[in-house]
């Protein structure tokens, strides 16, 4: 039998993470900011990267419990039942 895994409570959650959050929000920001003072901005807003990250952006300002589950498969490619299985490398 496992014991029972009791939750962290989200103010210790935040406590824990908060640095660490704010200085991944703090790297997304400034590749935005490099992105919009570079040339050519208008082939990179048209880019679907782009909108997946603006996308991402989305998900995160909203209310659902699976933010993480919902981006990870905004940049997941879509399950393809022809893939083959790579040969392993010895």
């Amino acid at each position: 039998m496992h014991p029972k895994i009791q939750a962290v409570s989200a103010p210790k959650v935040l406590e824990q993470n908060f640095l660490e959050a704010r200085c991944k929000l703090l790297d997304i920001a400034a590749i935005l900011d490099r992105m919009s003072r570079g040339d050519s901005m208008d082939v990179v807003r048209k880019d679907a990267r782009t909108a997946r990250i603006l996308e991402a952006l989305k998900i995160l300002q909203g209310d659902s419990p699976s933010k993480a589950e919902q981006i990870q498969k905004l940049f997941s490619l879509p399950y393809d039942t022809n893939w083959e299985i790579p040969a392993p490398r010895y």
